[in-house]
């Protein structure tokens, strides 16, 4: 698989714009690491290489253990490896993400405001939608993981 064409050079307001929203979502107040994992999960749901190997690289940097982060996928299964909070934002991600075949349901709204105040599901959503906007970049024009690179 070979990269299409680079966004970053055709259209680098269109990029720059993203990395705004980007921006707000790291001085969100949500947990960097809380959003990395959400970012994660979305990005196993979209099957975006790219965005999988960036996201497990950056969860390794900020010191998350990786049987964590293999269990993301499984995170229903998984126990107490992940706190409320997680699995909370987990299951909404999943919902928006899946929107054409959710609907996002009035439980699933009612269980995420049971856990996040409305300022932090607002951002939440913003991620999400966010990182939904990346994985579709990356894939649509085939941006090479690190991991392929490096090999």
């Amino acid at each position: 698989m070979s990269k299409r064409l680079d966004y970053n050079q055709i259209a680098p307001a269109g990029v720059k714009a993203l990395g705004g929203v980007y921006g707000y979502i790291l001085q969100s107040g949500l947990p960097s690491e809380l959003v990395e994992l959400v970012y994660l999960r979305i990005s196993q749901i979209n099957n975006c290489a790219y965005c999988l190997d960036m996201h497990t690289r950056d969860l390794l940097k900020k010191g998350q253990k990786i049987e964590k982060i293999a269990l993301v996928q499984a995170w229903r299964e998984a126990g107490n490896l992940f706190d409320e909070r997680e699995r909370a934002a987990f299951a909404w991600a999943e919902t928006v993400t899946r929107v054409a075949e959710t609907g996002v349901p009035d439980e699933a709204y009612e269980a995420a405001r049971a856990v996040f105040d409305e300022r932090e599901l607002v951002d939440l959503t913003i991620a999400t939608g966010l990182m939904n906007a990346y994985n579709r970049m990356a894939i649509s024009f085939r941006n090479t993981p690190q991991a392929a690179i490096e090999k």
